[in-house]
């Protein structure tokens, strides 16, 4: 990697850590290519983003944010989760954990917040964004279809009030 990549790099990270509303800083030794590959496309499903970097490189990135007591915790095989949804890059990471014992989640950031294990490990238990948005949509939309019920309960007793009058007039 020479300079100009390296500044790239540096860069990229720079923007990331400011753009995403969670950081979670895990360990990762002993993962395979096939397990990492796994967890990228589980973060990606869930719209989030996995990086690995130099720790140096990240170090000099997180330098002058909000989260730059960050640093301390880029020791050794570090990877970085990260997402704009406040839930999604805990959620995968947390999950993958519990299923691969290779990747510790060593802990993040949420805005500039930071947040150990077991914030993280709580952040993770949150409902999604989408999950909360559904559930909106659901409340919402249950009391329409219970006006929408109750409208047409008086017009259908009128319509059988009606044909029952017809019929005992028949007969």
């Amino acid at each position: 990697m020479d300079r100009t990549e390296k500044e790239e790099m540096v860069s990229w990270l720079k923007q990331m850590f400011d753009e995403s509303a969670t950081i979670v800083v895990t360990h990762y030794s002993g993962l395979t290519v096939g397990e990492m590959t796994e967890l990228r496309a589980k973060m990606r499903e869930a719209g989030a983003g996995f990086k690995v970097s130099k720790n140096r490189l990240t170090r000099l990135a997180l330098d002058g944010t909000a989260i730059n007591d960050l640093s301390d915790m880029f020791k050794g095989p570090t990877g970085i989760a990260y997402s704009a949804d406040p839930v999604a890059a805990a959620k995968v990471a947390v999950n993958f954990a519990k299923d691969n014992e290779k990747l510790v989640v060593l802990g993040g950031a949420f805005g500039e917040q930071l947040l150990d294990v077991a914030g993280i490990n709580a952040l993770a238990k949150l409902p999604s964004l989408d999950e909360i948005r559904g559930s909106l949509v659901g409340l919402l939309q249950a009391p329409a279809t219970k006006v929408a019920g109750v409208l047409q309960a008086p017009a259908g007793q009128v319509a059988r009030v009606i044909g029952a009058y017809a019929s005992s007039e028949a007969a």
